[in-house]
């Protein structure tokens, strides 16, 4: 497997590392939107969310607390994002399961994206109704 990632947590790749646990991995971005954000990865590869070994959703949460907490403490930061791309379409660069933790600062630039709208309550319903049925 060619994966970036999984040379980092190997240790074929050096990074600047925050936090390590037996299951997660958690480093520096080359190229950070703020100084500070972090990637937190499972050690494990997978893909995308979609394929995520559930079993492993408590050590990527703890991770992400305390990276985060620490994160904000080291950098002045007034509050963070959180972000989980999957797919291509999606933003998502490196094709093995991460999250973004960004530090956010008071007129830091970054913004929200725009928000649309359903047509009625009918058709948000009905979508709620296709999604419920196809969740596995």
């Amino acid at each position: 497997m060619d994966c970036i990632f999984c040379a980092i947590v190997s240790g074929a790749i050096p990074s600047s590392k925050v936090f390590e646990s037996d299951t997660v991995y958690a480093f520096l971005d080359l190229n950070p939107v703020h100084k500070g954000h972090t990637l937190i990865i499972p050690k494990k590869y997978f893909k995308d969310v979609t394929e995520l070994d559930t079993t492993l959703g408590r050590d990527i949460f703890d991770a992400m607390q305390r990276v985060a907490g620490a994160v904000m403490e080291a950098t002045g930061a007034k509050g963070f994002n959180v972000l989980q791309n999957n797919g291509r379409i999606a933003g998502q660069m490196v094709d093995h399961l991460h999250w973004h933790i960004i530090p956010r600062f008071e007129n830091d630039g970054l913004g929200m994206w725009p928000q649309g709208k359903y047509d009625s309550m009918d058709e948000m319903n009905a979508t709620a109704a296709k999604i419920a049925a196809l969740v596995k």
